[in-house]
C-alpha cells in the first residue's frame, strides 16, 4: 500500500505513520497541509490512498477534498478528523471521499480501514452511520450554511477566531462576519450564548 497522510498535528501524523508502516507493510509519505499534500501527489502519485485532515491548512472544508480527488487520478481519498459531526461525513462521501476517519479510532481498526479503502471500498464507522440514521434534520441546522456550522462548532470548542480561521483556512475578518451572522440566526448576543444555544439544542 502507498499511502499519502496529511495531518499539521506531528504526533498524530507520525503515530499513524508509524504503525501502518510497521503493522501494515504500507509505505507512508507525510504533508503538514494540503499544498504539500498535492505537491507530493504530483511528484510521487497518484497513491492508493491519501488521507487529508479535515481542519488542516488548505483545505478550506471540502473543497480541498473536490482538489486532492482531481490530483490524485480517480483513486481514494479519505478524511481524517478529530471532531467533524456525521453530517460532515456524509457530506464528505456524497462529494466523492472514499472514507471517513475518526482520530478516536483504535490503531487496529484504523489498520483495518485503511486496508479496506486502499482496496478500493467505501469506509464509515457503524457508529457514525448509526448516528446519521437517528439524527434527524435539525431544525436549527437549517438555518445554517455548511460554512456557519463549521464556525459554530469551533465556537463550541473554544476556539478564538483566530484559531477558527486557521482550521478553515480562512481570514480573520470573514470569521468575524460569520460569528456575526450566527449571533443574529440563533437570537443570541454574542458567540458565547450562540455555542451554549447551539450545545442545549444538541446540535453539538
Amino acid at each position: 500500500m502507498r499511502i499519502l497522510l496529511a495531518d499539521d498535528h506531528d504526533m498524530v501524523r507520525e503515530t499513524i505513520s508509524a504503525y501502518l508502516t510497521s503493522e501494515g507493510g504500507a509505505t507512508v509519505t507525510s504533508a503538514i497541509d494540503l499544498p504539500s499534500a498535492l505537491k507530493e501527489i504530483a511528484d510521487q502519485g497518484p497513491f492508493d490512498l491519501v488521507l487529508l485532515d479535515y481542519n488542516m491548512p488548505g483545505m478550506s472544508g471540502l473543497t480541498g477534498l473536490n482538489t486532492a480527488l482531481e490530483a490524485n487520478g480517480g483513486k481514494g481519498v479519505a478524511i481524517l478528523s478529530g471532531s467533524a459531526p456525521a453530517k460532515i461525513a456524509k457530506d464528505a462521501l456524497d462529494a466523492g471521499a472514499i472514507g471517513f476517519i475518526p482520530k478516536t479510532m483504535g490503531a487496529q481498526s484504523l489498520l483495518n480501514a485503511v486496508r479496506f479503502m486502499s482496496a478500493g471500498e467505501i469506509y464509515v464507522p457503524v457508529d457514525l452511520m448509526r448516528q446519521e440514521e437517528e439524527a434527524p434534520a435539525h431544525p436549527l441546522a437549517d438555518k445554517l450554511s455548511p460554512r456557519e456550522i463549521e464556525v459554530l462548532d469551533g465556537l463550541c470548542r473554544g476556539l478564538s477566531n483566530k484559531e477558527i480561521a486557521r482550521e478553515l483556512d480562512l481570514q480573520e475578518v470573514t470569521i468575524k462576519l460569520h460569528v456575526r451572522t450566527l449571533c443574529r440566526k440563533l437570537d443570541a448576543k454574542n458567540r458565547t450564548q450562540a455555542a451554549l444555544t447551539a450545545k442545549e439544542a444538541g446540535l453539538f
